[in-house]
């Protein structure tokens, strides 16, 4: 792959280019040359964007495909063009499966179906067997076969022992275990946010005191046994502070936002549209303030789209029926930008690679190009005409958004959006 970049601001805090416009020259997948003004002597591709803008390819620690068993949802093949055209080089692949990523051979399968694209797959193999809570799958032997974390999806660990178990036996060859924040037993029937919106749609809460109870018992869990641990999608004001505190405490822990939760309040379930249910819930304005907060300070160490294709037969039913979940790949960049600054959303979409393993590839001579290509500035509503899964549950349907991806250019390929 040999391709001329021309013009491009480069947005990477880690390269000595960073903030200029420059020509990128990149022979057989490696930058070779950057400068003010290459010429293209030999002929190779050029790629000249409006405003176009670089940065080192994102990534996303939480996304949901379907296959194998719930191709309805989503293929891999399909899932991996999507990412591509979101402008993630790397994304961390959820085990809720059928059957679930349980095994060396499931995840085996699933390195092997995404083998040879721009995107790069990092399998998260299920915590437990089946995801079923009670017996700890073979995590050792996953790891073996390329597995990053261990999560069981959105499915909280209820027995305490397990996940102390977890922790201990994983440290011995530095796994990552994640642990859904959900207290099942406080959470009961609800599907959204326990407060005064819930009370006026009739509709069962999940307090924030499920989900509260659960990070600060794993929080003591993990002070005993040391270990890494990681908390996928916290949504409450408090878990920002339980978390802000453990830190203090030099324990291992990280823990991710969804981009939803950043932009949503529990107010827009008023129309019932059940793309708006997800887990954890819509919270309230105090819980997304203490969010933001915990984003800009470091307190939360990643954000993800938490992308969740669920086809229609499932999300067009009455709200207390719908499953839940929302795809977020297509929209996670322009929803970012209504929040943060570029630089910032930048370096939310670049965060988190290390704790998953990944390395990280500055704009710089002679490093491989991993790379995503955008234009910060442009606005628009998004709608179904920006969905590109499959499964079209999107939240952000209506939204108005700001800046749109060009493309990738990763593993020695170039994956443009038309």
């Amino acid at each position: 792959m040999n391709i001329l970049i021309k013009s491009a601001t480069i947005i990477d805090s880690k390269s000595e280019f960073h903030n200029l416009t420059q020509d990128i020259l990149i022979e057989n997948g490696t930058i070779l040359k950057i400068a003010k003004n290459i010429k293209n002597t030999n002929n190779y591709q050029e790629i000249k964007l409006e405003n176009l803008h670089i940065s080192q390819g994102w990534f996303d620690s939480s996304v949901c495909f379907g296959e194998p068993g719930f191709e309805e949802r989503e293929t891999i093949e399909n899932g991996l063009k999507t990412a591509a055209a979101s402008g993630f080089t790397t994304i961390a692949l959820n085990p809720n499966t059928h059957p679930v990523l349980d095994t060396n051979s499931d995840i085996t399968f699933v390195t092997a179906k995404a083998n040879n694209n721009a995107v790069t797959v990092l399998p998260i193999g299920a915590l437990t067997i089946g995801s079923n809570g009670v017996d700890l799958a073979e995590i050792y032997d996953m790891t073996n076969a390329g597995a990053v974390a261990f999560y069981d999806y959105k499915k909280p660990i209820s027995n305490p022992n397990l996940m102390k178990i977890a922790l201990q036996y994983a440290s011995n060859f530095n796994g990552l275990v994640c642990s859904f924040p959900q207290e099942n037993k406080i959470s009961g029937l609800g599907v959204m946010n326990e407060n005064i919106t819930s009370t006026k749609l009739g509709l069962k809460g999940i307090p924030a005191l499920a989900e509260e109870l659960q990070v600060a018992r794993d929080l003591f869990l993990l002070e005993y046994t040391g270990g890494k641990l990681h908390i996928p999608t916290i949504s409450t004001a408090k878990s920002v502070a339980l978390i802000r505190e453990a830190k203090k405490k030099k324990l291992d822990i990280t823990c991710s936002v969804a981009i939803h939760n950043l932009c949503f309040t529990d107010d827009v379930l008023t129309t019932f549209d059940s793309n708006y249910k997800v887990l954890p819930p819509l919270r309230t304005q105090t819980d997304i303030d203490a969010l933001i907060e915990g984003v800009k300070d470091g307190t939360i160490d990643m954000v993800t789209s938490d992308h969740t294709p669920i086809d229609i037969e499932e999300k067009k039913v009455e709200f207390d029926h719908a499953n839940y979940g929302t795809i977020g790949l297509e929209s996670a960049f322009g929803a970012l930008q209504t929040i943060f600054t570029t630089k910032k959303t930048i370096d939310l979409l670049t965060k988190g690679k290390q704790r998953f393993g990944v390395n990280y590839s500055p704009i710089n001579i002679g490093e491989k190009a991993n790379i995503t290509l955008f234009n910060p500035n442009s606005k628009y509503t998004f709608n179904k005409n920006h969905i590109l899964s499959k499964s079209k549950n999107s939240i952000f349907q209506g939204a108005s958004l700001k800046g749109n991806v060009y493309g990738i250019i990763s593993n020695n390929k170039v994956s443009l959006n038309n």
